[in-house]
C-alpha cells in the first residue's frame, strides 16, 4: 500500500474492500492501486456489475436482492455474514452450524415489530440521542446512530461504552435519550457499569439484549429484548434488526419516508 506517498510491497497482503453498491470511489481507487502493488484483492458488494466486482480478482456477492431502500439494511446483515464466512474459509472457530441457526433469530427478532413500533411513538419528538456499542456490537452502534440520522433526522453520537464514560457523558442530563446493545457477554461489566452511571443521570436508556441479561432491566428505561438467549460471537446479525426496525418505526412516527431520505441518493461517489 501507500504511506505518505511511499509506495510499499503488497504481494503478501490480501485487500478486502466493501461495498454495497461496488460504486464507492475513494473504495475503489484503494482496490485498484493494491491491486496494481502486488496484493490479492477480495470484493465484497451485491451488486454484480459493478466497478468493485470488476475491480477485484476475487468478488463475493451477498445475494441479498434488491435495495429498494436508500438506507440500505438487509445488505448491512448480508456482509456481515460474508465476513463470518470468510472468517471460516481462513480457518477461525465459526462453526457453520451455527451460522445455519441465525436466520431463525433473525425471524424472531422481526416479530418484534409491533412492540418496537408502540415504543417509537415516545420518541416521535427526539432531536438528539447517543447509541452505545462495545465489542462485536461497536458496528451496531454506528449502524444504528447512521440509521437515525438519515431516516429520522436525529443528530445521533455513537460510542464504546469506555469512550462515553472519557469526557462525551458530560453531555447527558435527565431525559437525554440513550441507545444501548447490551448482550450479555464479556462487555457486560462495561455497557452495564455505563448504564448505571446514565441512570444516576436519569437518562432515557432503551437497551437492546436477549433473554440471557435480566441485570438490563434494573437499569434501562425501556428493553428490546430478543426471545433467546444467543452465543455472543452471533449477536451482531440478529441484535441490529430491532435497532433498524426502530429507526424506520420512528421515522414514520416523524411523518417521514425512510425510503427516500432527503438529500441522499442510492450511490454516493466520494474521494
Amino acid at each position: 500500500m501507500s504511506l505518505y506517498g511511499v509506495k510499499m510491497d503488497c504481494r503478501e497482503t490480501l485487500v478486502v474492500a466493501l461495498s454495497q453498491s461496488g460504486e464507492s470511489t475513494d473504495t475503489n481507487l484503494v482496490l485498484e492501486r493494491a491491486r496494481e502493488w502486488g496484493a490479492l484483492t477480495l470484493g465484497i458488494t451485491n451488486e454484480r456489475r459493478s466497478t468493485l466486482a470488476r475491480l477485484a480478482e476475487r468478488t463475493f456477492l451477498v445475494h441479498a436482492g434488491r435495495e429498494k431502500s436508500v438506507a440500505a439494511t438487509k445488505t448491512y446483515t448480508g456482509q456481515m455474514l460474508m465476513f463470518y464466512l470468510l472468517a471460516y474459509a481462513l480457518g477461525g472457530a465459526v462453526r457453520l452450524a451455527d451460522l445455519e441457526r441465525l436466520p431463525q433469530a433473525v425471524e424472531a427478532a422481526l416479530r418484534l415489530e409491533p412492540e418496537i413500533e408502540a415504543l417509537s411513538e415516545r420518541y416521535r419528538y427526539m432531536r438528539h440521542a447517543v447509541v452505545v456499542g462495545r465489542g462485536l456490537n461497536y458496528a451496531n452502534a454506528f449502524e444504528l446512530s447512521l440509521k437515525l440520522m438519515e431516516t429520522c433526522y436525529v443528530v445521533t453520537e455513537r460510542f464504546s461504552s469506555a469512550d462515553l464514560m472519557h469526557g462525551p457523558i458530560a453531555m447527558v442530563e435527565t431525559g437525554f435519550p440513550v441507545f444501548a446493545f447490551a448482550p450479555p457477554d464479556v462487555t457486560w461489566p462495561s455497557v452495564g457499569g455505563a448504564l448505571d452511571k446514565l441512570k444516576s443521570l436519569h437518562a432515557e436508556i432503551v437497551a437492546i439484549t436477549d433473554s440471557g441479561n435480566r441485570e438490563v432491566e434494573a437499569l434501562a428505561t425501556r428493553v428490546i429484548r430478543l426471545p433467546r438467549r444467543l452465543k455472543p460471537w452471533l449477536a451482531p446479525i440478529p441484535y441490529i434488526v430491532p435497532a433498524q426496525i426502530f429507526a424506520a418505526c420512528l421515522a414514520a412516527q416523524k411523518g417521514l419516508n425512510p425510503d427516500h431520505p432527503r438529500t441522499l441518493r442510492k450511490v454516493t461517489l466520494t474521494l
